[in-house]
């Protein structure tokens, strides 16, 4: 179910955070979205996404309905939350950038190659969840995103910067290499054949380094075409979606 999970617990007036980057592993989908697809705009069946979902809201110690989706974009638009309705219900938010202070609620971005970012300042009670592909990176998630949190008080981030597909294995035409240069130099590279390619991870932690704010990054390994426990789009097509969660807890303040 998870290929990195990790809870810190709150410490006096520090909020807590439990985050994690799910995998394929332990659902009730079928092939070709087996087994623990997340994401409903797939093709799977209903049901079994639906199951998916409950059970990853169970190993959080949560309902369902307290799992903040959104309906992703490949832009840049953030959405504030707990004004978004639950799980697969209409008032799910457009939006590229989920942002809490509530620690009754879990932010899920859904990827199969995009970059999953999971942002929290734990001082203040605030965490983000980002969908940040090649087109929302040349768009400025990232940035819009880090600006949402600073508007509501955010000095210091904490970031995960999860698996996504590599370089090596994104190839694109020089035109969008060169868009996305435009943006963020760092994320130029080059595929295993020499061909031009994208770093979006990269350029996503190049985002987080230039913003204003105080920002300690942990980029998560692997590449998602390349690792068969992880969902990719360009390597198998019609496939499910595995998912970026993170939750604040509740500061142990004195009362």
């Amino acid at each position: 179910m998870f290929t990195w999970r990790e809870r810190l617990e709150p410490t006096g007036d520090r909020y807590g955070v439990e985050w994690a980057v799910t995998d394929r592993h332990g659902g009730s989908s079928l092939a070709p979205f087996a087994s623990f697809n997340l994401g409903a705009h797939v093709g799977d069946l209903e049901e079994a996404v639906s199951t998916n979902r409950h059970r990853l809201a169970h190993e959080l110690g949560l309902r369902v309905a307290d799992l903040r989706l959104m309906d992703q974009q490949h832009g840049s638009a953030v959405a504030l939350t707990p004004a978004t309705s639950g799980a697969g219900e209409e008032g799910v938010p457009a939006a590229d950038a989920l942002v809490t202070g509530s620690t009754d609620e879990a932010l899920v971005v859904l990827v199969a190659d995009c970059v999953p970012l999971l942002l929290v300042d734990r001082t203040e009670g605030l965490a983000a969840a980002v969908h940040a592909g090649r087109p929302g990176l040349v768009a400025g998630v990232v940035p819009a995103a880090v600006q949402a949190l600073r508007d509501l008080g955010a000095t210091q981030l904490e970031a995960v910067v999860g698996p996504s597909v590599c370089p090596r294995c994104y190839e694109v035409p020089a035109a969008l290499r060169d868009q996305a240069a435009a943006v963020v130099a760092s994320a130029v590279s080059v595929s295993r054949s020499g061909t031009p390619a994208v770093d979006v991870a990269a350029g996503v932690v190049q985002q987080l380094a230039d913003s204003d704010l105080d920002v300690s990054v942990r980029w998560l390994p692997g590449c998602t075409r390349e690792r068969e426990d992880l969902y990719s789009y360009r390597r198998d097509g019609r496939t499910g979606r595995f998912a970026g969660v993170v939750r604040l807890l509740p500061p142990e303040r004195v009362a």
